[in-house]
């Protein structure tokens, strides 16, 4: 059945021209009368220059200045705290309002302080790796984070299985007994893990990635290199500074 990685492993994400586009840019429990409460709590929004969340990450001033219009419309979808919190990030980036295994484990690798929210800073921290200037081993070391349910550094079959699973639960179209998950499982480190070990390693996998690029696909939202555009930053900001390296 070859490699599941080379299929569509994971929920692809909506682009995120789209963000705040559908429904009005609402969420499913927000309404026009509470439009207002956007501007509440902005305490996550600008603490941190942009100058300097621009230098550790792929993005340039503008950009991160763009991205906090991003940010407080994200942040406000929802619960209007200005923090994005797990439902808001499945709301903005796939469109969904039900548990999904990929949405978990992006939120958890956003969650860089585990306090169940995302900040600002998180998120454009975060983010930065799926701009499309973002090195290919950057995007397979986060993409590899997430397939690493357990953390435990390695990519074991259980895990790669619960995400078979996801997939389905997903694709009410595709249904596979046990026995066909786990042919998928043994075919797939049978291909990827080259010291047979029973688990996949960085090495291992960052190989698969430099001979497939096109497996993280789901790595690059090409939109974020025209946030600028979407996004435009409030009046009185200023985009001096250019993107690093």
């Amino acid at each position: 059945m070859g490699c599941v990685f080379s299929r569509s492993s994971t929920t692809e994400p909506e682009d995120a021209a789209e963000l705040n586009e559908r429904d009005g840019g609402r969420g499913p429990s927000s309404s026009s009368a509470q439009e207002h409460r956007d501007q509440r709590s902005t305490r996550s929004v600008g603490s941190m220059r942009s100058s300097t969340i621009a230098s550790q990450t792929n993005f340039s001033v503008s950009e991160v200045d763009s991205l906090r219009e991003l940010y407080r419309k994200l942040s406000n979808e929802l619960h209007h705290d200005g923090l994005i919190h797990k439902d808001e990030l499945a709301w903005a980036l796939f469109k969904c309002h039900r548990d999904n295994l990929f949405v978990d484990r992006v939120f958890e690798l956003f969650d860089i302080k585990n306090n169940n929210v995302i900040d600002f800073s998180e998120f454009v921290m975060s983010l930065s790796v799926f701009h499309p200037n973002a090195p290919l081993e950057e995007k397979a070391k986060f993409a590899f984070r997430i397939y690493d349910i357990n953390q435990s550094g390695a990519i074991e079959p259980p895990e790669l299985k619960r995400f078979l699973v996801a997939i389905m639960a997903d694709n009410p179209d595709v249904h596979l007994d046990d026995e066909a998950l786990e042919k998928i499982v043994a075919d797939t480190f049978e291909q990827v893990d080259v010291t047979g070990d029973g688990k996949i390693v960085p090495e291992e996998w960052m190989a698969l990635v430099k001979k497939n690029p096109s497996i993280i696909s789901y790595m690059t939202l090409p939109v974020l290199a025209d946030i600028c555009r979407k996004f435009p930053p409030s009046p009185g900001k200023h985009h001096s500074e250019q993107r690093r390296g």
